[in-house]
């Protein structure tokens, strides 16, 4: 199995997370998202993933590409530990979780959404800040509201699943763009108490064989 990825990928920290949860063993491909005008433009790597995105998940079955839809698989592939609650509504809450961050909430500080920011629009970086900022703040509102409703020791009752992965990267970006999170003790709490399981930390995108520290 391998996963193509680049260490600060939020998409690709979400699959890490699922494939150490399920103790599968991966080979990481690196993709720099910014070397060489970015190798995810390279030919090589369009013709196995014509969005230009990571992860891509190759397998003795093929390749995949879009986070969620690769740990669904693997989640189906591989059912220990479930990601996703058997029960109808349980799977829906926690899919609906999932689906606000990484569809409402994480393309909007994507990389390629911020360079065409600073490139075409000409945003300069205190803009660009100021972007980022204002989205994760508007997403982290609705978030904490409706983890009050859902959350025990992670963000459905108290299993890992679907939402924590995708939650944990969100929480990573913020820190990165100094987002105040004070306002936020359901969102600090699951996310202090993700990291303390080995699976998390070690998904961690300073971990990672490619990481620049």
């Amino acid at each position: 199995m391998k996963l193509y990825s680049y260490w600060r990928s939020s998409a690709a920290y979400r699959v890490r997370i699922a494939l150490n949860l399920k103790q599968l063993s991966f080979e990481t491909i690196p993709v720099h998202l910014l070397k060489d005008g970015g190798q995810q433009h390279s030919s090589a790597y369009q013709a196995l993933n014509p969005a230009e995105l990571v992860p891509t998940l190759v397998d003795e079955q093929g390749s995949l590409s879009q986070s969620l839809a690769i740990i669904e698989y693997l989640d189906e592939t591989y059912p220990e530990p479930r990601l996703l609650p058997q029960e109808p509504f349980a799977r829906a809450k926690v899919r609906a979780l999932a689906l606000d961050i990484a569809c409402d909430l994480h393309p909007l500080n994507n990389l390629r959404v911020l360079q065409y920011l600073t490139g075409e629009l000409a945003l300069d970086e205190a803009q660009k800040l100021r972007w980022i900022q204002h989205w994760l703040t508007l997403g982290f509102n609705a978030l904490e509201q409706k983890l009050q409703h859902t959350a025990g020791q992670y963000c459905y009752a108290d299993e890992v699943s679907l939402a924590d992965l995708c939650l944990v990267p969100q929480v990573y970006n913020a820190l990165r763009f100094n987002v105040d999170l004070k306002s936020y003790p359901l969102i600090r709490q699951i996310n202090h108490n993700c990291l303390q399981l080995a699976a998390f930390a070690l998904a961690a995108p300073e971990q990672q064989p490619d990481a620049q520290l």
